[in-house]
């Protein structure tokens, strides 16, 4: 029985192709469920073709009721990954998927991590502190914006002269890289 990935993105989706691309062929894990808060991302686009199901949900639906969890249940999603979902994950889905749910954060946290750290707000504040180097972290997600237990960190060099969309480039290269290695290796922990 193949492992069952359930990704929720909010905007463009390139990790989330990545994942998409990386499981295609995966004899042991597929990704049967794209989500998403917002009804023009790009990543609705890329689900489609990869033939996979998209649900767009609302802020109602996703913390006043269990449908996305019914959702998830009745598809037997055994990891839901964000992939640059902005929404805080309610106690409810946390409950329902206990150590199922894991994030990519663009920065080495516990640095540059909390409400508002997200895309571009993490790499102009990583720059603007000066810092000499930035990474991904990957981690479980708990009540708080990025404060799970981190799986996975990789880093990178910021040169000087690094202006703020080569940091970002030099990040999502990582981002691509690791991302969907560190779901397989869950998901193979999850099976022994």
């Amino acid at each position: 029985m193949k492992k069952r990935i359930a990704i929720f993105a909010s905007g463009s989706g390139s990790n989330a192709q990545k994942i998409m691309e990386h499981f295609k062929s995966n004899t042991d894990a597929e990704v049967v469920l794209i989500l998403t808060n917002n009804p023009q991302a790009y990543v609705l686009q890329r689900a489609d073709n990869f033939e996979i199901p998209s649900h767009i949900f609302t802020r109602h639906e996703f913390y006043d009721t269990d449908d996305v969890i019914s959702l998830l249940k009745n598809l037997q999603v055994d990891l839901i990954v964000l992939a640059g979902f902005l929404w805080l994950v309610p106690q409810s889905l946390l409950n329902a998927f206990p150590n199922k749910i894991i994030n990519l954060h663009p920065a080495l946290l516990p640095k540059f991590g909390g409400k508002g750290m997200y895309g571009d707000n993490v790499h102009k504040a990583i720059l603007e502190a000066g810092e000499e180097e930035s990474g991904i972290t990957i981690h479980f997600v708990n009540a708080q914006f990025d404060e799970g237990e981190i799986i996975h960190q990789s880093r990178f060099k910021i040169e000087p002269g690094d202006n703020l969309e080569m940091v970002k480039f030099k990040g999502q290269q990582l981002e691509h890289q690791h991302f969907p290695k560190v779901i397989e290796n869950l998901l193979k922990k999850m099976r022994s």
